[in-house]
């Protein structure tokens, strides 16, 4: 049986997280569905990690088809009790933007499932690339107003 760990980074200061950098292509899914669920199981919160890992793998797919980047930074961020945001972080200035895909196309659905799963989405741009991202709310499908806050 082979054993596969990741170099994941646990935040030293701020909100919780973990973050790993890895090659920008498909392969690189796998890890980072590895990484998704090691930060939701530490803070037990593994009623989020298939939805995490669907999340992330279509996050990495994404930058790994439409960007020319060597790598990509996922990153798993606990902003309350019961959320966290999930993100991959390239190095292009290319945004992402929802298609309308054909029944037979083997891609270009991948962001309406993310809307259709988080209880919230977005790309935040930067002068040198972007992060993609997607939060995740324990409340599952009553998709509440708010989710409450970490203690400062």
């Amino acid at each position: 049986m082979t054993m596969t760990t990741t170099a994941a980074h646990a935040s030293a200061t701020g909100r919780p997280a973990y973050t790993e950098t890895m090659p920008c292509e498909p392969a690189s899914a796998c890890k980072a569905r590895i990484l998704v669920t090691l930060a939701l199981s530490a803070w037990d919160l593994d009623e989020l990690t298939d939805t995490g890992k669907l999340v992330v793998s279509e996050l990495v797919g994404n930058a790994a088809r439409h960007t020319c980047c060597h790598s990509i930074r996922v990153t798993v961020t606990r902003l309350a009790s019961d959320r966290v945001r999930i993100a991959v972080i390239d190095k292009s200035t290319r945004m992402p933007g929802p298609r309308t895909a054909k029944v037979d196309d083997e891609h270009g659905r991948g962001l309406a499932v993310i809307a259709a799963l988080a209880e919230d989405a977005g790309t935040d741009t930067f002068a040198w690339g972007k992060r993609a991202w997607a939060q995740l709310c324990t409340h599952g499908a009553s998709r509440p107003a708010r989710c409450t806050e970490l203690p400062s």
